[in-house]
Order: structure tokens, then C-alpha cells, then sequence
């Protein structure tokens, strides 16, 4: 029996003294590399205005990297947006030597301020405040031509039907005419001590702020000028 105890305590004193204790240094490189890509991602979407958040990030063979100082450098697709799943490389340097170039894949989430309609908007309806609302939605689901402020989206006409709970595009509204070719208006010129107004007629329709052709009455000229309200456009003076 005690020779027993004694080959038991030899076993458990050799597996003590020869099996390798867990590298603590393993844990921290891949703690290394995760804050690196996240610093990446974050760098690369400042100043874009999303609410951006890394939801996976997968690396493979972080772990196997030398001791002592590594700097990380970060390469991504040149034609990455900042969001999505993609794949980028970690370049690990230690003394400006690759010491390992490490795969990782990542899942980024990315939202941003995007109109959406509360109801559906029908082809040639004229928007209303009580038409839309701002909400925060990921942005591959949306699209570089979605409305971000609803200011920019109030007033203006649907040039197709939008459904309900929707992003508004861009592409999908139009400015509303308020003066039309063919109509009377008030061409005015003005300047710090000096206003001058005669009557004209549109050449061309158009909404407030857009530059439409004009003839002066007087000299039967035709000028461009920017439309005021809908009946007066605006020349320089």
C-alpha cells in the first residue's frame, strides 16, 4: 500500500513540474489584437455620425506571437464603407519585422439618421410632417440616397408610392413647382439702397430656391432668376 501512495505521489509531482502552466501572455496578444481592430473601426468611422458596433470579431492564430513590444497594423479593403462583414489582415511587427500576418473577419453595425414614413405615401402626394419620422437603421439596409433630415423631406412630392415604415430616398421625392412656365410674375432686383421690380413671364417651372428663365416685360429679354415664392423670382443686381 505504500509503495502504492508512493508511485501515486511520484506521478502527481512529475505532472506538477513538467506540464506547462497556461501562457498568460497568450491571452493578453489576443486581447491586443481585438482592441487594435476596434480601434481601427472606430478611427475609420469617426466623424461619419453612425452609431457603430463591432459585433464579432474571429481571429485566427493570434496567439502564437513572440513576447515582448508588437505593433499592429490594420489592413482593410480600400473599397470597405465602415460596416458589414469583411475580411481584414493584422499585420503584428515586433522591431519593424513581420513576425505574422493574422486573418480576421469582422461584423461591423453601423446605424444612422434615416427618414422613414409612418403611413404609406402615395405617388404625387405632397410630404407632411405627420408623413415621416427620424429613426436610427442600420445602414445595410439603407442606402447613400436615403434622407437624413426630415427638413429635407417635408414639402416635397413622392414621385412613386413609398410604403409604410419605409426609408425615404432621395431619389424617391422631387421639389414641388411653384411657378409654372407660362405664368405672370414679379422679377425683382435689389441691392442695399436700391430695389427695382417689373412684371415677366416664366419660361420654365420651378421650386423655391431653383433658377428659372424669365422675360422681362420692358425689354423682352429673357434672364435667368431664382425663384422667391410663387410669384416672384429674384435677379442680381
Amino acid at each position: 500500500m505504500k509503495r502504492l501512495l508512493s508511485l501515486v505521489f511520484f506521478i502527481f509531482l512529475v505532472m506538477t513540474v513538467f506540464t506547462p502552466c497556461p501562457a498568460e501572455s497568450a491571452v493578453d496578444r489576443e486581447k491586443e489584437v481585438r482592441d487594435a481592430v476596434t480601434a481601427f473601426v472606430m478611427n475609420r468611422s469617426s466623424g461619419m455620425g453612425w452609431e457603430v458596433r463591432l459585433r464579432r470579431i474571429t481571429i485566427s492564430d493570434a496567439l502564437k506571437l513572440p513576447e515582448g513590444a508588437i505593433d499592429y497594423e490594420i489592413i482593410a479593403p480600400q473599397q470597405w464603407e465602415g460596416w458589414g462583414n469583411i475580411n481584414i489582415a493584422v499585420i503584428a511587427r515586433q522591431k519593424e519585422r513581420v513576425v505574422r500576418n493574422i486573418p480576421v473577419r469582422i461584423d461591423v453595425e453601423a446605424l444612422a439618421d434615416t427618414v422613414v414614413t409612418l403611413r404609406q405615401i402615395d405617388n404625387g402626394s405632397t410630404i407632411q410632417a405627420a408623413d415621416i419620422t427620424l429613426q436610427k437603421r442600420e445602414i445595410s439596409y439603407n442606402s447613400r440616397t436615403s434622407a437624413k433630415a426630415v427638413t429635407d423631406v417635408i414639402g416635397k412630392k413622392a414621385r412613386i408610392s413609398i410604403g409604410a415604415n419605409q426609408p425615404v430616398r432621395t431619389d424617391q421625392i422631387e421639389k414641388v413647382p411653384v411657378i409654372k412656365s407660362g405664368q405672370m410674375v414679379t422679377i425683382i432686383a435689389e441691392n442695399e439702397v436700391l430695389k427695382i421690380s417689373v412684371s415677366g413671364i416664366a419660361h420654365s417651372s420651378g421650386a423655391v430656391g431653383d433658377v428659372v428663365r424669365v422675360q422681362n416685360l420692358t425689354s423682352l429679354k429673357e434672364i435667368p432668376a431664382r425663384v422667391v415664392d410663387a410669384s416672384t423670382v429674384q435677379v442680381g443686381f
